[in-house]
């Protein structure tokens, strides 16, 4: 293998002094090998001249052409204007920022060749501050490539970028770049190629398919991001599972006698995954796994089995949640079934202060508390566990990577590292699991339990708003009860609140027969649990609330939900809160109360919604019109700093990516560091984890 090119310091470089080294390391650049991995995010046609007749509003193009007149005019703002002509037509150049020297290059005869976007202005067409340079007799030539746009920070041009990044190049012509991939014919450019392809793009170049990433020469790159992104985050795994955790019997007779009390026998999905768990759970190695199902599947009953054979072998559980309201929600469930089998448990969230924290702290390090239920809390620095042996997190795609494997850490070092079960009741497309998660086995409850009603979902105009109370106020006197969800654009807590109550206020006035409640995220926790045990125990008729009802709240008379501006929440989000009716035997329907007009997406979206109640398939189209960072939350580290790679533009690729992944681990194992400081640089998101 050539390893030259990586060794070869941006410092050889011409026009690269110690402070723009310096700039360069700070963007993870350090030598001519990441030069070349440093690659475009876009690209301009300089490449022709473009007629000004045939120049067309909103497109960036080449113009050529003579000063016909330039001056300084006073409007609202004092610009420099200058008029050219080609033959064809006549265009105007305005600057807002100028200096003398300018004013007089652009004297009148003067030839300029200018680029820029059109835009439409008050005298025809015009170019705001394009770049250009005066033509002397000479001929000058356009551009022979594409010009590469590239990604860039403060202090460093796009002319410095493409000045180093030529240099690269022209290093990379004398020898070729390592190729840490295992020799292939299926690979659809050589690596080699595929850069120098990128960073100088042909006159001719599929300009559409490179906008798109569907290139042959980004598939290439895109593929051996991926490829680095995997052995990553197995890399992860296994620094994980060296540190070993302590093995937990599974006990038969102690699940038996929890499922005795239940009133309810749990599904065939249910034992299939309790059983994977308690495989994972009785070996040495600390158990990394991630459990999906679909809203209402019984993910919480599967956790319970899981803490219960930890805590039979003499260790802590920790059960962290999101929010303060799912957190009591689990506190509830876990209460009612653990109080009869005398396990202790233990409360603790961020408004858990004083003398009740010390206590509770207390309790949690001497390991009195064997069940733990908070929120991110759990993981601050002051919180010591006596025995830790499981974690689990709920809503997990609401905590970062580093996040919940910090908690993990808590388990006392003789102990080595706690078990970690994450669960999430957004189902993950499996294209997105394969990258966010490949450090994680996969679960999957695919089975609901019986006697579970469908949901109806309906569209309705806000315009109808009156109708659509009067049919809650219906439903509500049938004996029936129903949520009123208050959205907003700005996830605010202030804000929420004061638009549920200002919509509960007009509830009580129109319906002054029904008993009418309000939960938004500002009540303190003792006001939360008791409007919402008036709510479950039918003493309230109509919930109106913010998204915090989002997950965890079951309510099986609750069988109508009104949410209001839809189109403001992704997929995910409305098919969770869609998921808190339908709980009961009894028909359910989600009213969509949206806004006019809707936008093209809004319309798509709301349309899934309508068609389906399949979370996995809302999660596929969820990811095709959102992209991986609204669908996962922008905290999985990682996702969201691909260079190249693109979901779901490139998921047809995933399958590759994890045999060529398989390969180099077993194969070529030192391989792996290259490919991961190639992509990731020294600073891996998992690097200290």
């Amino acid at each position: 293998m050539i390893d030259g090119i990586a060794n070869i310091s941006v410092q050889e470089l011409r026009g690269v002094g110690p402070k723009l080294a310096s700039m360069l390391a700070d963007y993870g650049v350090h030598n001519v090998e990441d030069l070349l991995f440093h690659l475009p995010l876009r690209y301009q046609d300089r490449t022709r001249v473009t007629p000004i007749a045939a120049a067309r509003e909103g497109n960036d193009v080449v113009i050529e052409g003579d000063v016909r007149a330039a001056d300084i005019v006073f409007g609202r703002r004092r610009s420099l204007v200058a008029r050219i002509q080609d033959g064809s037509g006549t265009l105007t150049l305005r600057f807002f920022h100028f200096s003398a020297a300018q004013k007089t290059s652009l004297q009148t005869g003067s030839r300029l060749r200018c680029f820029g976007q059109v835009r439409r202005g008050g005298s025809g067409l015009e170019m705001y501050h394009p770049e250009y340079r005066v033509l002397q007799d000479e001929k000058v030539a356009v551009e022979e490539a594409l010009t590469p746009i590239y990604p860039t920070t403060a202090g460093i041009s796009q002319n410095q970028w493409r000045k180093l990044c030529k240099q690269a190049l022209t290093r990379l012509h004398k020898e070729d770049v390592d190729e840490l991939l295992p020799l292939s014919d299926t690979y659809p450019y050589e690596l080699t190629k595929a850069l120098q392809y990128l960073h100088s793009p042909p006159p001719d170049a599929a300009q559409e398919s490179l906008r798109d990433g569907t290139h042959p020469a980004q598939l290439r790159l895109a593929l051996e991001e991926l490829v680095a992104h995997n052995l990553s985050l197995h890399r992860l795994r296994e620094r994980q599972q060296e540190e070993g955790a302590p093995a937990l019997p599974f006990s038969e007779s102690v699940l038996a006698t929890f499922f005795a009390d239940l009133p309810f026998t749990p599904t065939k999905a249910q034992l299939r995954v309790l059983q994977e768990i308690a495989i994972d759970l009785a070996k040495p190695v600390p158990m990394l796994r991630l459990l999906q199902g679909d809203v209402g599947s019984g993910k919480t009953l599967v956790a319970a089995g899981a803490a219960l054979q930890a805590i039979n072998n003499g260790y802590q559980v920790a059960i962290m949640a999101p929010t303060e309201i799912l957190a009591e929600q689990h506190w509830r469930n876990f209460y009612q079934w653990f109080e009869p089998l005398d396990i202790t448990m233990e409360w603790l969230s961020g408004r858990t202060k004083g003398n009740k924290r010390i206590s509770a702290l207390g309790r949690i390090a001497c390991s009195d508390a064997s069940l733990v239920i908070g929120t991110h809390a759990l993981f601050q620095d002051d919180v010591a566990f006596g025995c830790l042996g499981l974690v689990i997190v709920d809503e997990q795609h609401r905590f970062g990577v580093h996040q919940r494997l910090a908690l993990t850490k808590k388990a006392a070092p003789q102990l080595g590292r706690a078990h970690q079960l994450v669960m999430t009741a957004t189902p993950i497309p499996r294209t997105l699991s394969m990258v966010a998660y490949a450090d994680l086995d996969c679960s999957v409850i695919d089975e609901l339990p019986p006697g579970r009603a469908p949901v109806t979902t309906t569209l309705i105009d806000s315009n109808r708003r009156e109708e659509v109370v009067t049919r809650v106020a219906a439903a509500c006197r049938d004996g029936r009860q129903a949520y009123w969800v208050c959205t907003l654009i700005e996830e605010n807590d202030v804000l929420q609140a004061q638009a549920a109550e200002a919509t509960a206020a007009e509830l009580r006035e129109g319906l002054p027969n029904l008993a009418i409640g309000l939960i938004h995220g500002r009540l303190k926790p003792m006001e939360k649990a008791s409007i919402m045990a008036a709510f479950k125990n039918g003493e309230l008729a109509l919930l109106v609330a913010t998204t915090v009802i989002e997950v965890g709240v079951d309510v099986p008379n609750a069988s109508l939900m009104i949410i209001e501006n839809p189109e403001r929440l992704g997929l995910a989000q409305l098919h969770q809160l869609r998921g808190r009716v339908g709980r009961g035997e009894q028909a359910s329907h989600c009213v969509l109360l949206y806004q006019t007009p809707l936008s093209a997406n809004g319309k798509q979206r709301l349309a899934v919604m309508r068609e389906s109640s399949d979370g996995f398939y809302i999660a596929e189209k969820d990811l095709a019109l959102r992209g991986p960072g609204e669908v996962l939350g922008t905290r999985q580290t990682g996702l969201m700093e691909f260079r190249v790679a693109s979901l779901p533009t490139h998921s047809h690729l995933l399958d590759t990516v994890q045999s060529i992944a398989n390969t180099i681990r077993e194969c070529y194992p030192e391989r792996t560091d290259p490919l991961i400081h190639r992509w990731a640089g020294s600073g891996q998101q998992f690097a200290k984890v």
